[in-house]
């Protein structure tokens, strides 16, 4: 099955397999991204920590992005908010509608609770290369070494199995267009809560997210590196993700309905069902506990990558379905600069 473009896709969509920023896609990609080493003007930019004064700053000027819905039940409100897993710096801080719905909730749902120690420790694990793993065959090495080099990565990223490498590269790949996983709004709202003192949840297990990230079998991880070198190789790997990144951040949910049309990525039945095993068909299982920590009585704010969002077998959709009264809240026009 071709996986040529799936992985930009993936990073809205919120699965590891989208490069890592799940961590929706993620602190694991920040982790291997080394310093600019013997020639600075060749490596990509590098995520950097604003200070206090200038997260003040973004903190006055930040806009709302992405899509937030309403939910409804027995007297209680709920909200739903669609993601981008890497994004730009000054996009990581939520804007005035998202951070009101944040804090009217007493608690955060995340697909993986990115601040629980264990779930990392089980992700880390689980992308280590296996001993007993077969090499891959020399051209794919050396070309994912040569990537590897390009981006600066550090030594980390090379003792991972080499679909979780070029995965998290193709993730690296979005700083070109100043996205970077460190930005990415869940980092953002799991630092939020953790000030409010409100619990934040994992909606999924590390376990069932390294099912979709990582492949025992040779001949798909084989592929999967393949597909992923010519996104590199060829520059559209930063360019698609750019382009979905300005999609998510402008809130075109017309667009992500129809992402299948017009992304140039899913020109056969294989690459849609592909894209539809790894969104849609993650929604029952996301849509089930979101329901159940809501009918257990909290007021929860659940945050899930955008493409789980959108049509009829979106999370809204399927809440609905189940009942709850669900509205998409509308952002106010941005402020000019």
């Amino acid at each position: 099955m071709s996986r040529v473009c799936a992985p930009w896709w993936r990073l809205a969509g919120r699965s590891l397999r989208a490069g890592l920023a799940a961590l929706a896609l993620s602190p694991l990609a920040g982790a291997f991204a080394a310093p600019p080493a013997a020639d600075p003007v060749t490596c990509p930019p590098e995520a950097r920590m604003p200070g206090p004064d200038e997260i003040r700053a973004m903190q006055r000027k930040a806009q709302d992005r992405g899509l937030l819905w309403r939910i409804e039940h027995r007297g209680r409100t709920s909200w739903l908010y669609g993601t981008m897993h890497a994004a730009k710096l000054d996009w990581s801080v939520p804007g005035p509608t998202v951070a009101d719905a944040l804090r009217a909730s007493d608690s955060l749902a995340l697909e993986l609770n990115i601040l629980d120690p264990e779930v990392m420790k089980v992700l880390f694990a689980g992308m280590q290369a296996r001993p007993d793993a077969p090499p891959l065959r020399g051209d794919l090495q050396r070309r994912l070494e040569e990537q590897r080099r390009l981006a600066c990565a550090g030594p980390e990223l090379a003792v991972l199995r080499p679909d979780a490498q070029v995965i998290t590269l193709l993730s690296l790949a979005g700083r070109s267009e100043g996205l970077d996983a460190a930005y990415g709004i869940d980092f953002s709202l799991a630092g939020m809560a953790r000030a409010l003192d409100k619990p934040v949840l994992s909606l999924e297990t590390p376990e069932l997210q390294l099912r979709e990230l990582v492949s025992d079998d040779p001949a798909r991880v084989a592929e999967t590196v393949a597909s992923g070198l010519l996104q590199l190789e060829s520059g559209t790997a930063s360019q698609k993700l750019g382009l979905i990144a300005g999609v998510w951040a402008d809130g075109r949910i017309h667009l992500l309905e129809s992402l299948p049309d017009w992304c140039d990525c899913m020109a056969n039945a294989a690459e849609r069902a592909d894209y539809d095993r790894m969104v849609y068909g993650r929604n029952p299982g996301l849509a089930r506990e979101v329901a159940r920590q809501i009918r257990s009585g909290r007021s929860v704010f659940a945050a899930v990558g955008a493409l789980h969002m959108v049509g009829t077998r979106g999370l809204p959709a399927l809440l609905a379905a189940q009942g709850f009264k669900v509205q998409r809240v509308e952002f106010p026009a941005a402020s000019p600069p």
